[in-house]
């Protein structure tokens, strides 16, 4: 049985504006329409571009999306920012319109998009678990049966009678998802506002989601740029570019065609000076033993990370943290070093050959002071692939709290 179903919604913008644009558009609009004729302004305006300067007052947010979603599918929606992902959660909630096309939903539908949505913040934490249940169309008697399991789950109890404005934006995340996830809707929609709590309250949505597929049969809808809860909780997905539905099937598929896609393939990173932060990356290059900056390598091949980075923290040092992750952003090994240097370092890590099994990899490098501060990061920039050569595969390496740290020579 269908949940979701959309056909060829599409949304424009008009740049500076509210609305639909200026009374003179809208009369052009209405006088078309009177004769019958297609929207004059759907013809112009440009794909969602942000990397792009653009020379349309329209912008087309999404175009011509087309999809069906069963019931009880978990459905990650992903895509770089900017992709639409946002908008398309919109328009599913009802909180905006299409510009075209139509939107068919079977059961009702709680949703998540931001901080506090849905909630009156002049209200209390307790007449807002109410007056959200009023709106999915609950009665009181059927809000209040859930009541007591939605503030033991969002861990608020001390401030229910407490308006919400005075809540934390942790606090609004925990009852808005709470309410969200425990009234009995038929589907459910998340953005990701969850990035707004702590790991530990994250953990336990991405738990609660599950068992919202999984044990009661509802639909959901998630937006996320983790890739790993993404993977955990999702069994199919659509992923977006540019306003336009790239790719959408089986999550494993949909995830590998977008860091294949979509995530920068390049084996090096460049940076733009920032003078305020107390250490840059310069430059990362990864070049093989032949001295070749490349981004694919054999598997018996030695991968050579080249780092320079800018020190204006000599004083108290700069640790650089070096990971490997997999496709679905899960550490595989990471090693760090602290270098007390002032001005411009400089230094080469070799990971030796067969520490890695076939496979596509992200390479992240983050510069901090241990426990204080985060200076500076690429993180998802950077894409190894390892080809297999006709060795046996395998991984080795020791382990650290689980994480597996191969071999690593530092020069």
């Amino acid at each position: 049985m269908l949940a979701l179903k959309a056909e060829n919604i599409s949304k424009q913008y008009r740049l500076g504006q509210v609305g639909s644009g200026t009374l003179s558009h809208d009369l052009n609009r209405l006088w078309y329409r009177m004769r019958g004729k297609e929207d004059p302004y759907l013809k112009i305006g440009e794909t969602n571009d942000r990397t792009q300067k653009g020379n349309s007052d329209y912008v087309w947010s999404l175009r011509d999306i087309n999809f069906e979603i069963e019931q009880g599918d978990a459905v990650g929606i992903i895509g770089r920012n900017g992709a639409g992902k946002s908008t398309l959660l919109k328009l599913l909630s009802k909180v905006t319109k299409p510009t075209t096309g139509k939107i068919y939903t079977n059961g009702r539908i709680a949703s998540l998009l931001e901080v506090g949505t849905g909630f009156h913040p002049e209200m209390t934490g307790r007449e807002n678990v109410y007056l959200n249940g009023a709106i999915l169309g609950m009665t009181r008697k059927e809000i209040k049966r859930k009541f007591d399991e939605i503030v033991d789950f969002s861990g608020v109890e001390r401030y229910i009678d407490t308006p919400v404005k005075r809540y934390s934006s942790g606090m609004y995340v925990r009852l808005a998802f709470a309410v969200a996830a425990h009234l009995e809707s038929e589907i459910l929609i998340v953005d990701e506002v969850l990035a707004v709590g702590d790991a530990e309250f994250q953990k336990k949505c991405l738990g609660k989601m599950g068992d919202v597929t999984k044990g009661e049969g509802r639909t959901v809808l998630f937006v996320s740029h983790n890739m790993a809860a993404v993977k955990t909780l999702c069994n199919t997905g659509i992923l977006l570019k540019h306003g336009n539905l790239e790719d959408q099937g089986p999550i494993n598929k949909i995830m590998e065609s977008y860091i294949i896609n979509e995530l920068t393939p390049n084996s090096s990173f460049f940076y733009q000076e920032d003078p305020h932060k107390k250490a840059q990356i310069q430059n990362v290059k990864i070049y093989n033993n032949k001295n070749t900056e490349t981004s694919e390598f054999g598997h018996d091949d030695d991968i050579n990370v080249d780092i320079s980075f800018i020190n204006r923290n000599a004083k108290n040092g700069v640790r650089v943290n070096i990971a490997i992750l997999d496709k679905f952003e899960n550490v595989i090994f990471i090693t760090r070093k602290i270098l007390y240097q002032a001005g411009e370092n400089s230094f080469t890590l070799k990971i030796e050959g067969e520490k890695l099994i076939p496979n596509i990899y992200i390479l992240s490098v983050a510069l901090d002071s241990p426990g204080v501060e985060l200076f500076d990061a690429i993180k998802g920039g950077l894409q190894l692939s390892i080809v297999e050569t006709g060795h046996e595969n395998f991984l080795t390496g020791d382990t650290d709290n689980g994480i597996i740290t191969p071999p690593v020579i530092w020069m």
